[in-house]
């Protein structure tokens, strides 16, 4: 990756996601071409927004002509790596793992899970989606064997720092935490953290915006009311 794909910023980086699936859609109903201003309509971006965003990794576009939805829908596709096979296991075979190995849509975009492991004798053995659970025994091994680059935590935090121990002396490159433990690698391993109780968080006090916008007025007003 070159010096200049490095500087791009992560608020950047967390919106290719929704162009390649806006794009991916538009593939489906056999959209050929499209312009920055019907995308900016389709995801709530302005158009030079998303101009700027694309040119940090290239040139896309052609004035009067727009972006081939096909062609950049494949470009941001690999800027992503998902033009790669990504390996993957999971740690924890509870109700949060088992759900997001019964998710089928991981290996459309190239997300292979390979085994679930767990330390609950009586899940060892099973399978969910013909993906077998594993003794967490095993772990490192099996992830050594098969060149896994990316662990899933989908353990309790107060067992998710034994885990990324056991990660970290391997060869995996990637670590996706479901736990709300803040976790030390001790190497070169990128930590992408999913704390689902701050994501519900948000969507209430998106519920509650309005009320509370009401409330601070109200403040605002009395405050003049008493001088």
């Amino acid at each position: 990756m070159s010096e200049d794909i490095k500087k791009v910023s992560m608020a950047v980086v967390k919106r290719l996601p929704k162009y390649h699936q806006c794009l991916g859609q538009l593939l489906k109903d056999n959209v050929d071409r499209i312009s920055s201003q019907e995308l900016s309509q389709l995801l709530g971006f302005t158009a030079s927004q998303i101009r700027q965003d694309l040119n940090n990794f290239g040139e896309f576009g052609q004035q009067g002509y727009g972006y081939n939805v096909e062609s950049l829908y494949n470009e941001i596709a690999k800027i992503l790596g998902l033009n790669t096979l990504h390996k993957m296991i999971i740690v924890g075979a509870g109700n949060l793992g088992q759900a997001l190995a019964n998710y089928e849509d991981f290996e459309t975009h190239g997300f292979k899970i390979l085994a679930l492991f767990d330390v609950n004798p009586k899940l060892i053995g099973l399978k969910i989606r013909n993906i077998p659970i594993r003794d967490v025994d095993e772990l490192d091994f099996f992830i050594n064997e098969n060149d896994v680059d990316i662990a899933v935590i989908a353990v309790p935090s107060d067992r998710a720092h034994e885990v990324a121990e056991i990660l970290s002396k391997t060869c995996v490159r990637g670590i996706w935490n479901f736990s709300m433990a803040k976790l030390r690698t001790g190497k070169n391993i990128i930590v992408e953290n999913v704390h689902l109780i701050d994501s519900l968080f948000t969507l209430s006090y998106r519920m509650n915006e309005e009320k509370l916008e009401e409330r601070i007025l109200k403040q605002k007003m009395k405050k003049v009311l008493n001088r």
